[in-house]
């Protein structure tokens, strides 16, 4: 089982950047891929990024393919997600995962573990 912890929200303007991190707990960290997401008001749970167990491969949503960075440390048990050129669409809470499901990695039901959430608020 793997307990996962987020942090690093907070509120920035419109073209400011951000690094979220999620910190797990588990010996079994590094049997698995790991993956963002993120829930605006009103919306539905969106995927944002995932990466592969090892970090060699990665995924992005259209929306942040070329400003966001999804990284992983297995060494501190961490996943990272780094958020430039912000705009006020990525407003939302942002959730990261455990992929424990045969699947993209891009679909929540692929997911059994997730954190609480970290708020990300972009001011334009």
């Amino acid at each position: 089982q793997v307990q996962l912890v987020e942090s690093g929200g907070g509120l920035v303007q419109a073209g400011g950047s951000l690094r979220l991190s999620c910190a797990a707990s588990g010996r079994t960290f590094n049997n698995y891929g790991m993956g963002w997401f993120r829930q605006a008001p009103g919306k539905e749970r969106a995927f944002v990024a995932a990466i592969s167990w090892s970090g060699r491969d990665s995924y992005y949503a259209d929306s942040v393919k070329g400003r966001f960075t999804i990284s992983r440390d297995n060494a501190k048990n961490t996943v990272y997600l780094r958020m430039n050129s912000l705009k006020p669409e990525d407003t939302a809470v942002y959730y990261c995962a455990a992929h424990t499901r045969v699947g993209s990695m891009r679909y929540t039901d692929e997911y059994d573990y997730w954190g609480q959430g970290t708020q990300v608020t972009v001011s334009s």
